[in-house]
């Protein structure tokens, strides 16, 4: 199932370019704080909220820029972060936070969740051409409610405005990878550039036939999506199980995924028209 970039830029039809001509910016932010973000998934989904809250409020998302969206149906609502662009064009990061009973959740996806305040701390470096919304929804594992519900709150003119949804779903089981079959193919070449130019394992692995992520509610409304995962074959089966817990994740191989998300948010708020 493993497919390497080199193989992915010619699926796309697109040769991968060097961004030399894109200046990255971002803020450093620590292995340390990365990991203590990691290791702050526990209590139920409601605390995991509140958890969330206080990592934004830590990382520099405060006032405004935070808020709750209620979500009709859930106790949980989704947790929007928002870092302002110079234009109305915007790009969501998502993830939900939700997860089930059997296991900790910490791969599925608490992983993914933590990640968004560091994502946020290394993006806020001054002016930026997209506004980036951050946004963590809960319901995922219960038919992407929070994520449906964020789209369909959204006006027809809003949804124009979004030119890309990051989904981060599962991450740290081992390299970075992607789920090339549900994502746009565009936003793939991007991300094989940014692989191969900062020479970070990245590769191809499509788990078709799984579910879908909060990606599929963005693919529905004509958005292009990247979902960025870390699945296997051989580690699918720590999914829902006692198995998804701290000891799964393997920190150098997520703090990678981190590097490679944090250059890549910033080289597409560059790019993507």
């Amino acid at each position: 199932m493993r497919t390497f970039w080199i193989a992915i830029a010619i699926l796309v039809g697109r040769p991968i370019a060097l961004i030399s001509d894109v200046q990255v910016k971002l803020h450093g932010v620590k292995p340390e704080t990365v990991k203590e973000r990691l290791q702050a998934y526990r209590g139920n989904d409601v605390q995991r909220e509140m958890t969330l809250k206080s990592l934004f409020e830590s990382a520099g998302c405060t006032g405004a820029q935070l808020s709750e969206q209620p979500v009709k149906g859930l106790k949980e609502p989704n947790l929007l972060c928002v870092l302002p662009g110079t234009s109305d064009s915007v790009i969501v990061v998502g993830a939900h936070y939700d997860h089930v009973d059997a296991g900790d959740g910490v791969v599925d996806n608490w992983s993914g969740a933590s990640m968004l305040p560091s994502l946020y701390e290394a993006l806020n470096t001054g002016q930026r051409h997209h506004t980036l919304v951050f946004a963590a929804f809960p319901g995922e594992e219960k038919g992407l409610v929070g994520s449906q519900y964020y789209v369909k709150e959204e006006n027809p003119e809003q949804l124009k405005k979004i030119r890309a949804m990051i989904c981060m779903d599962t991450l740290g089981l081992g390299p970075t990878e992607v789920w090339v079959s549900r994502s746009d193919k565009k936003l793939v070449a991007a991300f094989a550039t940014l692989a191969n130019a900062m020479k970070l394992p990245a590769s191809r692995v499509d788990v078709d036939g799984v579910g879908v992520s909060n990606e599929e509610s963005f693919k529905k409304k004509k958005i292009p999506t990247i979902t960025i995962h870390s699945l296997t074959p051989s580690t699918l089966r720590i999914l829902h199980t006692a198995k998804d817990n701290y000891d799964a994740v393997k920190f150098d191989d997520y703090y990678v995924s981190f590097r490679l998300l944090s250059w890549y948010l910033s080289y597409l708020d560059q790019t993507v028209e």
